[in-house]
């Protein structure tokens, strides 16, 4: 099974829909990283809403895409992990460290749109100029992990604080 993956805007968004093997994952793995770089893309997603139950291998693999794909300079998210998901997860010790997760795709892509206008701002890229451009970001970078807050509101909260 391949797992497709779609553009949107400078985003890519790939959708696992039934439980991958681990050739899949190699597969999306590969494809994912190449598909950054063809696009160009600022940010890609993982949407894994349709599994319910994920191995250690999954999680490993899922991690290290998301690594490599901030690697080739793009920001990474893991959407649609299900409360049984993460609750066997958590008692396997299995864990998406350093990954940032979303409740579902809309909070994914809200939060990839975020840091875009945020990378637009800190670069002087601002749509608005003059008496109505917001003010300009420090030049650092900042992440934001926030991969085990409870709820979207949260992590919209934890998002307005970086």
């Amino acid at each position: 099974m391949r797992v497709p993956i779609l553009k949107q805007g400078h985003n890519l968004i790939a959708t696992i829909q039934t439980a991958p093997s681990d050739t899949d994952l190699r597969g999306l793995r590969d494809s994912l990283v190449a598909q950054v770089g063809r696009y160009r893309a600022r940010g890609a997603i993982i949407d894994i809403t349709a599994l319910d139950v994920m191995d250690s291998f999954a999680v490993r693999t899922l991690r290290d895409i998301a690594q490599m794909v901030r690697l080739r300079g793009a920001d990474a998210v893991i959407v649609g992990i299900q409360p049984e998901v993460a609750l066997s997860m958590v008692e396997l010790g299995l864990t998406l460290e350093g990954v940032d997760t979303a409740l579902d795709l809309e909070e994914g892509l809200a939060l990839l749109d975020e840091r875009t206008r945020r990378w637009h701002l800190r670069a002087g890229h601002s749509p608005r100029s003059g008496a109505n451009a917001p003010p300009a970001l420090p030049d650092e970078r900042r992440r934001c992990h926030f991969p085990g807050l409870p709820d979207a509101r949260s992590a919209h909260d934890e998002l307005s604080r970086c």
